[in-house]
């Protein structure tokens, strides 16, 4: 399945795992549920695990900036976790469509990423 969701329970942040090529029908499918948690919590915490990603087809990159455009405020933190260089680059092209706090962390530092979604504002982890 190239989109598995995990809400976390007593937290307002969502994980999305996204495999393969993602096309229109993946974002119909995760959409709804981040939807639901920015319902719920207000801003929330996102974190996108791109394992073996190989990118977006044109229909799903279309629901990429509409989801981007409807959701500019309402993400707090966005942590992009994967294993290639491009995938590290999204963080910095991410900026201008989104107010969330961005990193990149590697898949081997998941972990980091998780722990960085239930920490506060204020705490000393840079974005």
């Amino acid at each position: 399945m190239p989109v598995e969701i995990h809400e976390a329970a007593n937290d307002s942040y969502v994980e999305v795992s996204l495999s393969g090529k993602l096309t229109k029908d993946d974002y119909e499918h995760f959409v709804p549920v981040v939807e639901a948690a920015i319902e719920k919590h207000g801003k929330i915490r996102l974190v996108v695990a791109l394992r073996d990603f190989h990118g977006w087809t044109a229909g799903a990159l279309w629901e990429d900036m509409k989801f981007d455009w409807k959701h500019f405020s309402d993400i707090d933190r966005l942590a992009l976790v994967g294993d290639k260089k491009w995938e590290a680059g999204m963080a910095v092209f991410c900026r201008p469509f989104t107010r969330a706090k961005i990193r990149y962390f590697d898949l081997a530092d998941i972990a980091d990423a998780r722990q960085w979604m239930t920490t506060d504002s204020s705490s000393s982890v840079g974005s």
